[in-house]
């Protein structure tokens, strides 16, 4: 049995379908139901059940099911909103979980892969996975953070894998529930079905108009990237999963309004409140993925908002 945290949400979704496309059912789906709003994402994937979190950690910390059967776990399930001041709140949802599921996988010699962030690198340009390059900005980030160093602090303890992947601005099918928080491709989407204008945040951080920089990945290559180390247990450690490429929210826009076919640009005040807590500039350092074996290349925005636009106004997002 496969286990997948989140699995109803944006990457867990799109894993689940992924894992039912290589002949994978036998998928225990574990979601926060107290909150889950987007299990339309699971209308077309095939599992065994879907249970809350609480649940699931207290029974296998009783050891009164599961953990013997169990292949690996996907720990993709947090509160991602990065504008959530409530630091209590995102810890209880994103370290105390994680490090419950952490504990858990040790005693017990489960497989575990985790979705860390590329927020852990705040503001900083040096994007490796190096404590020296870390920096919170918010408490989204700084749980990242805690998580990935109480990794660091007990790996030797481990006898089974664990994996923690920084995912860098991920977009693409299946994330139509986040909101605000979904990515900026599906936003602009979204303003050119309802107008003309597509809308940026002028200059800021040294940069100008719309020429902030992130490394945008397509999901499908998140998803390849979680397979990939299913497929090789061998491997442990954090790992950046990006493109390795910054490209523009100019180049995005570009992108959307060039598959719509009309569009144009405006450009808005820079938020106040974002003020020292937005990262202008990202840009993954892909050395450590590399040097694990992963040899795939990656969509570029491009190819991604094409790949994306496409399925999406073709089926459910």
């Amino acid at each position: 049995m496969i286990v997948v945290t989140g699995g109803a949400g944006f990457v867990g979704s799109n894993l689940v379908f992924k894992l039912n496309a290589m002949g994978f059912t036998d998928i225990l789906i574990v979601e926060k139901l107290s909150k889950s709003s987007h299990q339309d994402n699971l209308l077309d994937c095939q599992f065994r059940d879907i249970i809350d979190i609480d649940v699931f950690l207290s029974t296998m910390q009783k050891r009164r099911g599961y953990s013997d059967g169990i292949q690996t776990i996907f720990h993709q399930g947090a509160n991602t909103d990065t504008t959530d001041l409530d630091k209590k709140a995102m810890f209880q949802d994103n370290y105390d979980a994680s490090i419950t599921i952490m504990n858990i996988c040790l005693e017990q010699n489960i497989p575990l892969i985790y979705a860390s962030s590329a927020s852990v690198y705040g503001d900083g340009s040096t994007f490796v996975e190096n404590p020296d390059n870390e920096v919170a900005l918010n408490p989204y980030a700084e749980s990242k953070i805690r998580v990935d160093n109480y990794f660091r602090s007990h790996r030797n303890k481990f006898k089974s894998q664990v994996v923690s992947l920084r995912y860098f601005n991920v977009y693409g099918p299946r994330e139509k529930h986040k909101g605000s928080m979904a990515s900026i491709v599906y936003q602009l989407h979204c303003q050119l079905k309802q107008g003309n204008t597509i809308k940026l945040f002028e200059g800021s951080g040294g940069y100008e108009s719309g020429e902030q920089r992130r490394d945008f990945i397509y999901i499908d290559d998140v998803i390849k990237t979680n397979i990939f180390f299913m497929q090789n247990p061998q491997i442990s450690g954090i790992f950046n999963i990006g493109t390795g490429r910054s490209q523009t929210f100019n180049e995005v826009a570009t992108a959307i309004i060039k598959w719509h076919g009309h569009g144009e640009i405006e450009y808005i005040p820079f938020p106040p409140g974002l003020k020292d807590r937005y990262q202008s500039y990202t840009q993954s350092d892909l050395s450590l993925l590399r040097q694990a074996g992963y040899v795939e290349n990656f969509f570029s925005i491009e190819e991604g908002v094409n790949a994306y636009l496409d399925k999406i106004e073709t089926k459910i997002e």
